[in-house]
């Protein structure tokens, strides 16, 4: 009966110290055990953790600011001059609604802006852009081509035109860099598109700290005028003779 006993209660202090190893167990399972996170489990829903922002050495001096073309700068269209026509006096008639309606109408025409297709000379577009970049002493050195071709219109005779080509480098609104080029070529054959290819190779900057400068290539019609203002003169008043 001894032996029952004891029995008994051996194998209830087993199941109780098994409770007590499954229960352990299962806190493990999230925190791990002693909470040193041994046996710890990744959240798959979790998101990952945070890159380095950190640009690498490397990186910075292979990084070559991208060229854009901005919108509405990728075509250059060249006219004629024509005589512009005096807009003609309209007749009273008399008869005050007739009267309205053939200045609405005159007022209509003149409102409506003409064909130019037929005055054109010529149009030039941007098909591609590219760059090239070396470092030294604390600058950065950019080579930017543009190709592109010019196509002559109506009123094209062969010669040399020149093409207003805009090339900049900003670093967010400061300007780093922009210079315009009247850039010639020969065009000889009006039947034909003339290829072309134009190369900026002073663009010269400092060298980044980041990859956060931006580049810009396109047709500039808003070229600077050149200065012709004269010195002014100044006169110099002759001192009254003495005797």
């Amino acid at each position: 009966m001894a032996f029952r006993t004891s029995s008994g209660r051996f194998l209830a202090g087993l199941a109780l110290t098994g409770f007590m190893l499954a229960a352990a167990g299962c806190q493990s399972g999230d925190n791990g055990i002693l909470g040193l996170g041994f046996g710890k489990k990744s959240d798959p829903t979790a998101p990952p953790p945070p890159q380095d922002p950190k640009v690498l050495a490397s990186q910075l001096n292979a990084y070559c600011p991208r060229v854009t073309v901005r919108d509405g700068t990728a075509f250059f269209n060249t006219y004629v001059n024509e005589v512009k026509k005096l807009k003609p006096k309209l007749k009273k008639t008399g008869d005050a609604a007739a009267d309205a309606a053939a200045q609405a109408a005159a007022d209509a025409a003149a409102a409506t802006p003409p064909d130019d297709s037929a005055r054109i000379i010529y149009q030039a577009s941007i098909s591609d852009v590219t760059r090239d970049c070396s470092r030294a002493d604390g600058q950065l050195t950019m080579k930017i081509a543009v190709a592109g071709k010019i196509v002559p219109g109506p009123k094209f005779t062969p010669g040399t035109i020149t093409m207003p080509i805009r090339t900049a480098v900003m670093h967010g609104t400061d300007v780093l860099y922009s210079q315009i080029h009247q850039y010639q070529v020969q065009v000889t054959d009006p039947s034909v598109a003339t290829q072309f290819v134009f190369t900026d190779t002073n663009v010269v900057v400092p060298a980044p700290t980041a990859q956060d400068y931006q580049a810009y290539a396109g047709y500039d019609e808003n070229a600077p005028k050149a200065t012709t203002d004269k010195p002014k003169k100044t006169h110099r008043k002759k001192a009254a003779a003495t005797n």
